[in-house]
């Protein structure tokens, strides 16, 4: 899954990470906000897999073409889930360079556990990584750096796909209005996040100067939201504090957060060119240009912020994207259900199980702390 922009796949957004003291972690949602949540994901999951797909294409003839395909096919498209789910742990090293693969693998899959499967699960998810990376010895504030960091380029490389989708489908002579509009916002939004990333980072002075400017319209909008004579307004203050927390990990690793990041997303499209290679391939009624432009332009509805990695938004866009480049319905809905399978299901089962790992861990770490500690 991408860390959903919030993406598929996907963690919570850069913000709140940043906005997170480096000795504190996230405020737990409400319960209110989690039954609401949980109401919404629920009505949404029923309206998009039990109302619109039924009417759009056949559950029963996706099934069977799932049924049709090959024993290589399968084989491969096992691969290609293994390598997704080793591959995801790889943005969070480039973050933190210093924390051990095994270590990294159960931080970030409990994470996408619970993000991903547990309703107004963003926070619970960012408040568990923070007491998982303290407890293999990482300080708060390098926790909140790393996870800042993390999902600012996710963000930024969600955006980035569909400019390469477009690209794509000009490559192809397949560009529609679209999918050419749907490319340039993306293109214009990442635009304007790299640009703004670049100046609050640049300089302390640039980032007051951006924040100065985002609490000034703030405070139109939000008249109570201004600040007090000589304080500084949130927005600065979230700037020049995310700028404090994150300036040397991007100046020594942004290439690396840029290559493991569109490796991580890659290879989730890798998961649905398989998935769609195993249901026939070009026979199926779209090239791999076309299918990479339906799934860079899907996941933009992954910022839709209404149910947990972008489940039943993402399905819905993707589903009628690749149909509308010529796929086969029933079988565009065979695909996006196998990729969602894929991508959702084995992470989440590995997240339960690494939150267990880690508590056995966290239980003899604190066993061993008390049988050292002196005795009154």
């Amino acid at each position: 899954m991408t860390d959903p922009p919030s993406p598929v796949g996907t963690e919570p957004a850069g913000g709140p990470a940043a906005d997170q003291s480096a000795s504190a972690g996230p405020t737990r949602p409400s319960r209110r906000k989690q039954v609401i949540a949980g109401l919404v994901t629920l009505v949404v999951l029923v309206i998009v897999f039990f109302g619109i797909f039924p009417k759009f294409a056949n559950y029963g003839e996706a099934w069977e073409s799932i049924q049709e395909m090959s024993a290589s096919s399968l084989a491969l498209f096992a691969l290609a889930t293994v390598a997704n789910i080793l591959i995801y742990v790889f943005p969070y090293q480039a973050a933190l360079p210093g924390l051990a693969y095994g270590r990294a693998f159960i931080v970030r899959q409990t994470s996408f556990m619970i993000s991903n499967a547990v309703p107004a699960g963003g926070a619970f998810g960012l408040g568990v990584q923070y007491a998982m990376l303290n407890g293999y010895g990482i300080d708060p504030a390098v926790s909140t750096s790393a996870i800042g960091v993390t999902s600012v380029w996710n963000l930024m490389v969600t955006l980035a796909l569909p400019a390469l989708g477009l690209l794509a489908l000009v490559l192809s002579d397949e560009a529609t209005s679209g999918a050419l509009l749907g490319a340039v916002l993306s293109l214009v939004a990442l635009g304007v996040m790299v640009g703004g990333l670049a100046l609050i980072l640049r300089s302390e002075g640039w980032a007051r100067r951006l924040g100065g400017w985002g609490d000034a319209l703030l405070a139109r909008l939000r008249p109570r939201s201004a600040p007090a004579a000589g304080e500084d307004g949130p927005l600065t203050a979230g700037a020049l504090r995310f700028r404090d927390q994150t300036v040397d990990v991007v100046h020594d690793r942004w290439i690396r957060l840029t290559v493991t990041n569109f490796g991580q997303q890659l290879s989730q499209f890798a998961v649905l060119a398989v998935a769609v290679y195993g249901l026939g391939g070009k026979s199926t009624g779209i090239n791999l240009l076309e299918l990479f432009a339906a799934f860079s332009l899907a996941r933009l509805a992954g910022f839709i912020p209404i149910t947990p990695g972008g489940l039943g938004t993402v399905d819905a866009a993707l589903v009628g994207l690749m149909s509308a480049f010529g796929m086969d319905k029933d079988q565009a809905l065979a695909a996006n259900l196998l990729w969602r399978a894929a991508t959702f299901i084995p992470q989440v089962v590995i997240g339960i199980v690494t939150f267990l790992i880690w508590r056995v861990q966290q239980n003899k770490r604190l066993g061993r702390a008390a049988a050292a500690a002196p005795s009154a």
